[in-house]
């Protein structure tokens, strides 16, 4: 049986393939259109998805899309009955739901091939918490999935056991965490989708002396839940001009004036970020950090299993992620490699796949290499393709002959302190490289974040680094010892370690850590033991490949990335180029 999973008519859209239940393929629509969490019918990712699985779409039994108009109908009702809503409001959902429910219609049409199966709805949070607990390696755990809002809900928490999830309570429109930490990320000048990261790593440089504030614009209730104050937001009643139709999506306004009157003026276009702005972020991620603790902890009580996964867009805040330790009794974390609404594509899948097949078998999702891969003859035709701008620049292309030889010469660079690209097998499902579409280099150098926003990224001053790291190694350079394989979690480095890893550490001494195995990257593996062997450090740092655009997908565009950026050197499958040194 075959199941297509599909976010769609959203940001981030994205599709997944499911053979007999078992995970075959999965990327997100962005790679293949080169437009940023790009939004609409993932037309591109679903042709793939179908290619890649030598299926067509008459095959497909079943498709699976992560919201269901009809979910929460009954709260829809009333909060209209009782607001009295902007027109325009009620009248933009009416068209969404028109558009969703036909899926059957967009999929025959845009792809050009006849399909007979049937299309499923499965409430949004349903699909969050399925693309946790489902491919999580617990048999039990609490379930919890925070975002802004899908489906009239803003979170949704219950319990997994074997293929089954129980939702036992929700956090109703207007009030939202996700929604919360979106408008402050607005307020502070960062006003593109996906930018609530970047409050995320300014929040280290202030100080929380704004929490009087915050506690006003959000209140955590005695049993864990909390309330947003409508005075400082526009969604409860106006229309807010959303864009996600075919391209990047774009989110209007949401704060009030009597935001700017409680905090003062909202940071501008091209302003400099003062101390007031990083205060700021300081105290919104320690009020989203109070708030969602107090909800964790509130779901452990209420069931006392020591297991958490964890999903929803607000389980990309790794920040606070990574203090579930010490903040809750939860002794186990699992969260997806696309945690976000990319995700819900895989979530909405499986929960149909374990509905109609009564499942009580899973596969654990321990790596996130599902998508495009290219064979070494794909990859040399690209780079004749290229020839005469790579001559035009003295480039050296060779061949490795073996991956020792490979990692062992890239290894090398990177301890020269070259910025390399890696492109190596399938692309990464999930909005982060975890080295398989990575720019690699050496975590010692106090000058490389200069070196690689010099080069390549030129983004803000104050967005940290990330290292990859040896598994067996993570206790003795990081404060927690765990599995963090998709990189969702931040740690305390080690105190004596942080001195020796100066391009990793953050201001606040902690690293967004991504823990490697030779088991499910045994090339990735190999590069980062290559360089332990020549530096003593098993890690390296690790960031996406890209230049402010999607993680590139293909081979043609890793060149392209290549040719016009400063990078020092691509390794792409067994191909080398090397500028010459300067």
């Amino acid at each position: 049986m075959i199941v297509l999973g599909l976010n769609a008519y959203h940001g981030d859209a994205a599709a997944c393939l499911l053979r007999d239940g078992v995970l075959v393929a999965a990327a997100e629509e962005e790679r293949f259109r080169r437009v940023k969490h790009w939004a609409g019918f993932p037309t591109k990712a679903i042709d793939w998805c179908l290619r890649d699985a030598g299926v067509g779409l008459g095959e497909v039994s079943h498709v699976a899309i992560n919201q269901d108009s009809r979910a929460n109908l009954g709260r829809k009702f009333a909060y209209v009955f009782k607001r009295r809503p902007d027109l325009g409001l009620v009248l933009d959902r009416i068209r969404n739901k028109t558009k969703r429910e036909g899926v059957d219609a967009t999929l025959k049409r845009e792809l050009s091939q006849p399909f007979d199966g049937k299309v499923h709805f499965v409430e949004h949070h349903l699909a969050h918490l399925a693309s946790a607990f489902l491919v999580s390696p617990f048999d039990e755990a609490a379930v919890v999935s925070v975002d802004g809002f899908g489906d009239f809900a803003s979170a949704a928490w219950g319990v997994g056991r074997g293929a089954k999830i129980a939702i036992d309570d929700k956090v109703y429109f207007p009030h939202s965490l996700g929604l919360f930490y979106q408008t402050l990320t607005q307020y502070l000048g960062f006003p593109s989708y996906g930018d609530e990261y970047k409050v995320m790593g300014l929040a280290p440089y202030g100080t929380v002396r704004f929490m009087r504030e915050m506690r006003q614009i959000l209140r955590v209730d005695t049993v864990g839940s909390f309330e947003l104050d409508l005075r400082f937001f526009r969604h409860a009643r106006e229309k807010i001009d959303y864009e996600w139709d075919s391209g990047e999506p774009i989110v209007g306004t949401l704060y009030t004036p009597a935001l700017e009157e409680l905090l003062g003026p909202a940071r501008g276009k091209g302003e400099d970020v003062a101390q007031r702005h990083r205060d700021i972020a300081c105290s919104a991620q320690a009020m989203y950090e109070e708030a969602f603790f107090a909800l964790l902890n509130a779901v452990y009580s209420r069931y006392c299993v020591d297991n958490l996964a964890l999903a929803g867009g607000c389980a990309m805040n790794s920040v606070a992620n990574g203090k579930v330790y010490s903040q809750t009794p939860f002794r186990k974390l699992y969260v997806q490699a696309a945690a976000g609404d990319a995700g819900g594509a895989i979530g909405a899948a499986l929960a149909v796949w374990s509905k109609l097949n009564a499942a009580t078998r899973r596969a654990t999702m321990d790596h996130a290499y599902w998508g495009p891969e290219y064979s070494s003859a794909e990859t040399g035709a690209a780079i004749e393709a290229r020839r005469r701008d790579i001559d035009a620049q003295a480039c050296v292309v060779s061949i490795a002959k073996d991956e020792l030889e490979l990692c062992g010469q890239t290894a090398q660079a990177v301890a020269e302190g070259a910025v390399v690209g890696w492109f190596q097998g399938r692309m990464e499902w999930g909005p982060r490289a975890l080295g398989n579409r990575s720019i690699v280099c050496d975590p010692r150098r106090a000058d490389m974040k200069d070196l690689l926003n010099a080069k390549i990224k030129r983004r803000e001053s104050f967005r940290p680094f990330a290292p990859s790291i040896l598994r067996e190694a993570v206790a003795e350079w990081f404060e927690i010892d765990d599995d963090v394989p998709f990189m969702m979690q931040v740690f305390p480095i080690r105190q004596e370690k942080r001195a020796l890893i100066p391009a990793v550490s953050h201001v606040d001494g902690s690293g967004r850590l991504q823990t490697v195995t030779r088991e499910t990257n045994p090339r990735y593996y190999a590069l980062i033991d290559a360089f332990r062997a020549l530096s003593g450090v098993p890690m390296v740092l690790n960031t996406s490949f890209n230049e402010n655009e999607p993680i590139v997908c293909r081979p043609e565009e890793a060149l392209d990335c290549f040719l016009r950026t400063g990078m020092d050197m691509l390794v792409i499958g067994d191909w080398v180029l090397r500028r010459p040194v300067r």
